[in-house]
């Protein structure tokens, strides 16, 4: 008999460990961006860390059902709280996004991303395979996708509603939908995108704009990438070191802590660190695809492949944006950059997979309720 309690030992713990690696770091990376202090940002990035953490193990032990059960209600409850943003929500930074609750402000658009991949899911695994193919398989979840999609970019949130829209889109495609639907549908994606374009708000367009041509205006709207791209170039192969990086320490290098954490890691660590850090992100996503293709019930298997997913939605979002890949559209590094929102649905997409995991471990046969 073994010492270690069973509930100990069905643990992931290399996944966790993992996490804790990833998370460890960005706080010294925060502790850095502080100035070799461990407030406000460090100190605040463990806390979180530790009750997303508590929360995730939580949500590892609720059945694969629940979710799937529960997956059109909770759209229906996120999608209210869409509504109730528009017509009460607090305004910050010429958005709206928030509602207030006195003691926090809630932002529903975050929890919107893992719901979509799980009501989408839901929607697939409740077809039959001979329905697949037929038209009344895509239109009920383009309308799951883009209603909320809507809501999000009339904030306005045009990161936010990318990631819903991928989230949504990707289970769409894992669900077996005709290659050609995609193909055809990016098609008229690039032949509208003028008109998109202009329905867009100043200062989307302005970093549309820029992303096309950075150097336009260097010190004005071009500056968060020109000096991204100074800060990751001067770390070279190993760095400058630890708490030695120049751009974030004199200020040159705007939200260094937040959606530009990576330049700001990527001038003390160099080339060396930020690949460690993908093949960190990179071992996570490994995890979570082998969930997806262990299971046998449909819902569970697209809920896993749709959540590795959008966290890697934030990873390579967030480095192309702060690399001058793709514009600045405000998507956080997952566990390195400060703030709650990002942690927050990362680990309920972990937390999901994680019970996803927990039931093909115990070989468990969910297919008759999905």
């Amino acid at each position: 008999m073994s010492i270690i309690p069973q509930p100990l030992t069905e643990l992931p713990w290399r996944v966790l460990l993992l996490l804790l690696a990833i998370a460890a770091f960005g706080t010294v990376v925060l502790y850095s961006a502080a100035g070799g202090s461990m407030t406000p940002w460090a100190v605040n990035q463990i806390v979180r860390f530790i009750l997303f953490s508590v929360m995730a193990l939580v949500l590892s032990r609720i059945r694969v059902e629940t979710f799937a059960r529960f997956a059109f209600p909770a759209y229906a409850a996120v999608l209210i709280a869409l509504v109730v943003v528009e017509l009460v929500g607090g305004v910050a930074g010429g958005s709206q996004r928030w509602i207030n609750l006195g003691f926090m402000q809630l932002q529903p658009s975050e929890f919107m991303k893992p719901i979509i991949v799980l009501a989408v899911a839901r929607f697939y695994a409740l077809l039959s395979v001979g329905e697949i193919r037929r038209w009344n398989a895509i239109w009920p979840a383009l309308v799951l996708i883009g209603v909320p999609w809507s809501l999000v970019l009339i904030q306005p949130d045009l990161g936010t509603a990318t990631m819903i829209a991928a989230g949504g889109i990707t289970v769409m495609f894992l669900a077996g939908l005709p290659l050609r639907l995609f193909i055809g549908s990016a098609l008229a994606l690039a032949a509208i995108i003028p008109i998109v374009f202009s329905f867009l708000h100043d200062y989307q367009q302005k970093r549309v704009l820029i992303f096309l041509d950075p150097e336009s205006d260097p010190l004005g709207a071009g500056y968060h990438i020109s000096q991204s791209k100074i800060a990751i170039g001067s770390g070279g192969i190993f760095g400058k070191g630890f708490l030695k990086g120049t751009q974030s320490h004199l200020d040159y290098l705007p939200e260094g802590h937040t959606d530009f954490v990576f330049a700001t890691m990527a001038e003390e660590w160099g080339l060396v660190g930020g690949i460690l850090l993908i093949c960190a992100f990179m071992l996570l996503f490994r995890w979570g695809l082998r969930v997806s293709t262990r299971t046998q019930d449909k819902f569970a298997r697209l809920a896993a492949a749709g959540l590795t997913t959008t966290i890697f939605f934030y990873m390579a979002i967030n480095l192309m944006m702060v690399m001058g890949l793709a514009p600045v559209v405000g998507i956080p590094l997952p566990f390195m950059s400060y703030g709650g929102s990002s942690m927050l649905t990362v680990m309920l997409c972990v937390g999901i997979i994680m019970s996803i995991d927990r039931s093909c471990r115990r070989g468990n046969r969910p297919s008759d309720w999905s």
